[in-house]
């Protein structure tokens, strides 16, 4: 595959930063570890499903993720089908913002079960996107240059997100009543993906000899992948205790909510703070790791999210919950590039979609314990013992990963041939 003009890569970074922006602008009205929780507990919902959101929502994505990925093999026109994926969410988005707007099913007593069903198809959506979505951007970039394109991106996908928060702030704070503010959030939600969709259109792909695969060439490099790959086995291991990340997310909001008894209107600046650490972080993330590798990086995420437990732990007043989310910002800055960058170089010349699909779909289970776990655990009205879980699991998580992983950016010669 030929690399782009490297003007060709410059305008689709600018494309991609207009494009992240209306994403991380929309996206502060529908937060996954502060907005989704707290809406679902003050819509009634049982305080363990509220905070099993954020682990629920990687559970569900990685669901469609393997599918999509098969399905998606043969896919000639990537930029028509990554506009026609996103389609499904901006449909999901849009019906959310008009039921919690208009309709009289936001203030029914089951209101919290509609919107839990309108949170699953929201995932879902995004697990068909996500493979699409990458293989896409592996043809719109330069592999010397993804670093800082990705870095870039989700640090202008943070700088909308400060704004979408500083407006979801005040938006709460104004007379209109609860959960109509919260349904016009999810219509501004849905208009910034919407425009932010729009912009793949002046994307500029890689000339590309296409060969079709079929169904039983894409099982058997699957199950290469699977066999014959052990530094990337080794990554998932560590993934596995980084999962412990996904209920902490949404216990954070719950437990410093019912410890220091904050306003609803707090989830602005919680957001505000946590885009503006992840945009920070992303930036010198994607820096980082074009130079000394991606793994490195990845190192830094899980260590800032493992401070967000040593946070939580020792909170005493709302300064400390702010940085609470602050770390957590910085560990999603810090993670997203990162995680990106290591999928493209695990691969090499080989299919991108099936490797994230692989990552996705092995963690889901684990997650899913994780969830369960804590979710017993705070249905005991346990939390400290549930930090104290989540912060082990993430300290074996950073030792795997920087003692038995080696960086594949540069092992690459050594895992092709472990491959092929």
């Amino acid at each position: 595959m030929n690399e782009l003009d490297i003007r060709d890569h410059k305008r689709n970074q600018t494309y991609n930063i207009i494009h992240e922006f209306f994403w991380g602008f929309g996206s502060a009205f529908h937060t996954i570890y502060a907005v989704v929780p707290l809406f679902l507990k003050k819509l009634g919902a049982p305080e363990a499903i509220a905070m099993s959101s954020t682990g629920l929502f990687s559970v569900l994505i990685a669901i469609p993720m393997l599918i999509t990925a098969a399905l998606s093999r043969n896919i000639v026109n990537l930029k028509k089908a990554v506009i026609s994926v996103h389609c499904l969410i901006l449909t999901v988005s849009f019906f959310m913002g008009y039921t919690f707007t208009f309709s009289k099913l936001g203030n029914n007593p089951n209101a919290w079960k509609i919107y839990f069903l309108f949170f699953i198809l929201y995932s879902l959506s995004i697990g068909i996107i996500v493979p699409i979505w990458a293989d896409f951007l592996d043809k719109t970039t330069n592999k010397s240059l993804r670093g800082k394109f990705f870095g870039l991106g989700f640090a202008f996908n943070s700088i909308g997100g400060f704004f979408g928060g500083t407006i979801l702030k005040t938006l709460l704070k104004t007379n209109i009543p609860f959960p109509n503010n919260f349904g016009y959030g999810f219509f501004i939600l849905f208009i910034s993906l919407f425009l932010g969709t729009a912009i793949f259109y002046f994307y500029k792909e890689k000339r590309r000899d296409h060969k079709n695969k079929s169904y039983n060439q894409f099982k058997t490099d699957t199950k290469l992948i699977i066999n014959n790959h052990p530094n990337f086995h080794r990554y998932l291991f560590s993934r596995i205790f980084y999962c412990a990340t996904l209920p902490a997310m949404g216990l954070y909001a719950i437990y410093c909510q019912n410890k220091f008894e904050f306003d609803i209107s707090e989830v602005g600046v919680f957001t505000v703070l946590n885009v503006t650490s992840m945009g920070v972080v992303s930036y010198f993330s994607g820096n980082i790791g074009d130079k000394y590798g991606h793994k490195t990086s990845m190192v830094i995420a899980y260590l800032f999210h493992f401070s967000a437990v040593l946070l939580a732990l020792n909170a005493k007043n709302m300064f400390w919950v702010y940085s609470i989310f602050i770390a957590i910002g910085a560990g999603q800055g810090s993670f997203m590039p990162s995680a990106m960058n290591l999928i493209y170089d695990f691969a090499g010349d080989r299919d991108n979609k099936t490797y994230m699909a692989l990552i996705d779909s092995f963690l889901a289970p684990f997650a899913l314990i994780f969830i369960i776990s804590i979710g017993f655990l705070i249905n005991e009205d346990k939390f400290i013992l549930s930090f104290y879980l989540l912060g082990f699991s993430l300290l074996i998580s950073i030792i795997i990963l920087q003692f038995f992983v080696k960086d594949p950016k540069k092992n690459i010669n050594q895992i092709n041939s472990s491959i092929n």
